[in-house]
């Protein structure tokens, strides 16, 4: 067909040529006559390849439109699962960022934590190290105040004993004064002649006794400072 339309093209634009031309071409149409009828049979085959081909190639063309297709919307949802796995991606990286502050201020406030435990520990250490100086000083105090009790107790025992032997010898000098008291009042100036005269040496023996007797109660009745009432005599009657 292309030849053909090429021969009738060079022919209308031949018609306005020389006459060199038209017989030339005269004699191209002779020649052609002669392989008409072949030309023509070629002719259908070679259509009918053509369209074998054309058919063939239609197929592969929609093939590869439809693979064409098929990559654009794999491409798209591949960009979609781009876009998404980016965005995700960045939420991550944000909700990353967030968790890492929070774990830094958690971390600041641990370290704080411990230094203001590190603190008060020592500030307890501290007090309690007082403290201890302080139960160990009450207990010398407590030990210093106990031995003067002790002490003051020994000594309360020992004023009490000394209170209750003067309190005897008080009585033992009252014993002794009413006594002497009462020989004096019953001394009479005969007895006192009798004494006098050089034959009574009876009557002054006996005087002289009664009246050492009374100076021993008297010496038994002074209090010696120190002396326990085991040692003293034993008050009289």
């Amino acid at each position: 067909m292309k030849i053909l339309n090429s021969s009738w093209n060079q022919r209308g634009r031949a018609s306005g040529r020389k006459p060199f031309a038209m017989t030339l071409c005269a004699l191209l149409l002779a020649g052609l006559g002669q392989w008409a009828g072949p030309a023509m049979a070629q002719k259908s085959d070679m259509e009918e390849r053509l369209r074998t081909q054309l058919r063939s190639s239609t197929q592969q063309l929609q093939q590869l439109q439809s693979q064409q297709a098929q990559l654009t919307a794999a491409k798209t949802a591949a960009e979609t699962e781009r876009d998404a796995a980016r965005k995700e991606v960045e939420q991550l990286k944000a909700r990353l960022d967030k968790a890492s502050k929070q774990a830094q201020t958690l971390q600041d406030e641990q370290e704080g934590i411990k230094t203001s435990a590190r603190q008060q520990v020592a500030a307890a250490q501290s007090q309690l190290g007082r403290a201890r100086n302080e139960f160990e000083t009450l207990q010398e105090q407590a030990r210093a105040t106990e031995t003067q009790r002790a002490s003051l107790a020994t000594s309360l025992a020992q004023r009490e004993e000394e209170l209750a032997l003067c309190t005897a010898k008080n009585k033992e000098l009252y014993a002794a004064g009413k006594e002497i008291l009462a020989a004096y009042e019953q001394f009479s100036t005969g007895d006192l002649l009798k004494i006098r005269q050089p034959l009574a040496g009876s009557a002054r023996v006996k005087f002289d006794e009664h009246a050492q007797a009374l100076g021993d109660k008297l010496y038994d009745g002074l209090y010696t400072p120190g002396a326990t009432s085991s040692e003293q005599p034993p008050v009289a009657p």
